[in-house]
């Protein structure tokens, strides 16, 4: 799938996250994601809650595995691991960049690291694991 088939497909399956993620770039076994952060996405103390950064890095893995194997709208999350590194930059949006390490044929494993705007330091990084649904 490309960038627009993916932006088609979340917005017919999932459109209560409609325009919370955008697409940035997207490559074999690789995307980067963006998420705008708004006031719904802050914690007591101005920072960006856990759960925000988990949403985008879990999506991103969710994406690039669509992207590689086609609209399986029932692949799902199976094992995270996820270090929060460092508190993100006030203001700035979050920036995944994810790669697959492996896509088999039952299971996708991904790498995730999420950025604060343009600080090259990660804030986050996550692991995860998808469970790809058999072919039908």
């Amino acid at each position: 799938m490309n960038i627009e088939e993916l932006n088609s497909f979340v917005d017919k399956e999932f459109p209560q996250v409609r325009g919370e993620f955008t697409i940035e770039d997207l490559g074999e076994m690789r995307i980067r994601t963006r998420m705008a952060v708004t006031e719904r996405h802050l914690r007591p103390g101005g920072t960006v809650s856990g759960p925000s950064i988990f949403a985008l890095a879990d999506v991103s893995v969710y994406l690039v595995v669509l992207a590689m194997l086609g609209p399986k709208g029932l692949a799902v999350t199976t094992s995270s691991s996820m270090d929060f590194m460092r508190k993100p930059a006030a203001g700035q949006d979050l920036i995944a960049e994810c790669r697959l390490l492996k896509l088999g044929r039952v299971l996708a494993v991904g790498e995730v690291l999420v950025f604060s705007g343009n600080d090259d330091r990660p804030v986050a990084r996550a692991s995860m694991t998808y469970s790809i649904p058999p072919k039908t």
